[in-house]
């Protein structure tokens, strides 16, 4: 049963990020149906950071749904816009020091596999789906990233599904960030 949710929700995820890539709203309606999904596998398995990651995907495609809806109702899309590398420094620092605090957490209190690397990825998640929402060009950067450290979390829990899910992630990663940049106008925030 376990291999059909997984399989299920990587075709779920695989839509939702062509579509993303593409800027299309019902992008999130196939975010939030493979997240709940995910959501049910990794805590059977005991990677409880990667559920919680997925609890979140589910709020962030909310918050995504109605943040390009609105923009699209009010006739100005939000557009792809980029951040200043001061913001970027404190953003890293703090989701380090994030991610430290939630794998000692995991590792002293729960049974969790991988307790560290589960928590930062999860956390970096955390930030690079709250950049995508904002359609911030630096979201597939930090994406590429989170993906590769990924394929080595799922590789350990033999979740091939999620594993070739992740190299397709970190591929379409790079595609996205070029998509985006030819997009993008140039303007900067902070």
């Amino acid at each position: 049963m376990e291999l059909y949710i997984e399989i299920l929700a990587v075709v779920l995820n695989l839509i939702y990020l062509y579509l993303l890539i593409k800027e299309k709203i019902a992008c999130w309606y196939f975010g939030i149906a493979g997240s709940v999904l995910s959501i049910y596998l990794f805590y059977s398995i005991g990677l409880y950071s990667e559920s919680i990651l997925y609890v979140y995907y589910v709020v962030i495609g909310v918050y995504g749904y109605s943040l390009w809806k609105k923009g699209a109702a009010s006739d100005s899309r939000l557009k792809i816009k980029a951040i200043g590398i001061k913001k970027h420094v404190i953003i890293i620092i703090g989701s380090v020091l994030v991610a430290l605090l939630v794998g000692w957490f995991f590792k002293n209190n729960t049974d969790a596999v991988n307790p560290y690397l589960d928590a930062f990825t999860t956390v970096f998640s955390f930030v690079a789906s709250f950049l995508e929402a904002k359609k911030l060009i630096s979201s597939w950067v930090f994406w590429m990233v989170i993906n590769t450290a990924t394929i080595v979390l799922y590789a350990q829990q033999e979740l091939y599904s999620y594993l070739f899910l992740t190299i397709v992630y970190v591929v379409f990663s790079v595609i996205g960030f070029i998509k985006w940049r030819k997009k993008m106008t140039g303007y900067v925030v902070g």
